[in-house]
């Protein structure tokens, strides 16, 4: 199948209300590239590569861009229409610029070119104190004991490099107990749910509103041993379908919920959570950017949680409350 990948030019202050249009839109598989991103990855993991190509290196010296993929057929372009009027609706309201251009660029790609170009510069990296990340067409010689959770990304979901999932999984490799039950919400290529079960979770849930997620999130527990007694995903949109937040309500209580998001769908998750989790459960939202953190904080106190933990990695922001 033949894909269509969309590059909406941004700025830092633009990637958050972006993506929450594109979250409207039910394109919930997005990347984010910026390029301050891309040169601490390769200052302070060095050991992980050893050549970045000049291509690649170039692109990721441009603009801050968030990209998706749509099917290259008719829904694609629907899809494709409406996310040009998204972006110039956004730019109306942007008068001063600080959003960035919010143009798009458009190529076609192959799914085969897709993961080619992913195998040029993903490789193993360690994530907290007990786990490394490993595409599955990696090998490595020595492990030092920790845990390895091998992944597929899939077309649209994230890879694990990202300080927001690194800041996640390191709560995780703190707060996950034997037997406890974790709540996923967003949750792509289902890393996080995946490893809370690596770590000793009892069962995880995890809840995506992109219909792919599914495939994708099966494929990695598949690939690192995780079967269907204990792990289930769906897809579906928690924040607007009355009938599933009840559905998740009723499901017995989470030990441990975790949005690794965008602050304009953890505000309103706010006043739900409480309602996913068991007494004394912790929440572990992430995906929030400085200028977004006050708001967030704010959500989470209105709504009856008390913040235990607060930590950043650059300008993203992970926040654990109960």
């Amino acid at each position: 199948m033949n894909w269509l990948q969309v590059s909406i030019f941004t700025t830092a202050a633009g990637i958050e209300p972006v993506c929450g249009r594109l979250l409207d839109m039910n394109i919930g598989g997005f990347e984010i590239e910026d390029k301050d991103d891309f040169n601490d990855f390769l200052k302070n993991n060095h050991q992980y590569w050893d050549y970045v190509d000049d291509e690649l290196m170039a692109e990721k010296q441009g603009e801050t861009r968030v990209k998706i993929y749509l099917g290259d057929n008719e829904n694609g372009a629907a899809q494709l229409a409406r996310v040009r009027s998204e972006m110039n609706a956004l730019k109306s309201l942007d008068p001063y610029g600080g959003f960035g251009r919010l143009e798009l660029e458009i190529k076609s790609l192959s799914e085969e070119d897709w993961e080619n170009n992913w195998k040029q510069y993903f490789h193993p990296i360690p994530v907290g104190d007990r786990l490394i990340i490993k595409p599955e067409w990696e090998t490595l010689d020595n492990a030092e004991g920790k845990i390895v959770f091998n992944i597929d990304p899939g077309m649209t979901f994230g890879s694990g490099q990202h300080e927001t999932t690194r800041l996640c999984v390191e709560q995780l490799d703190k707060r996950v107990k034997p037997g406890m039950r974790v709540l996923d919400l967003g949750c792509g290529s289902g890393i996080l749910s995946i490893i809370a079960l690596m770590l000793g979770a009892g069962y995880a849930y995890a809840i995506d509103i992109d219909p792919n997620c599914r495939k994708i999130a099966y494929g990695n527990a598949a690939l690192n041993g995780i079967g269907p007694d204990i792990y289930d995903v769906k897809s579906g949109n928690i924040l607007r379908d009355g009938e599933f937040k009840n559905e998740v309500a009723n499901m017995g209580g989470f030990d441990i919920v975790v949005a690794n998001i965008v602050a304009d769908v953890i505000i309103p998750l706010c006043d739900d959570a409480r309602r996913y989790m068991k007494e004394g459960g912790v929440f572990i939202c992430c995906g929030i950017i400085e200028p977004r953190l006050d708001e967030v904080l704010r959500a989470l106190e209105e709504n009856g949680f008390t913040i235990l933990e607060q930590k950043n990695e650059n300008d993203w922001y992970c926040i654990v409350s109960v």
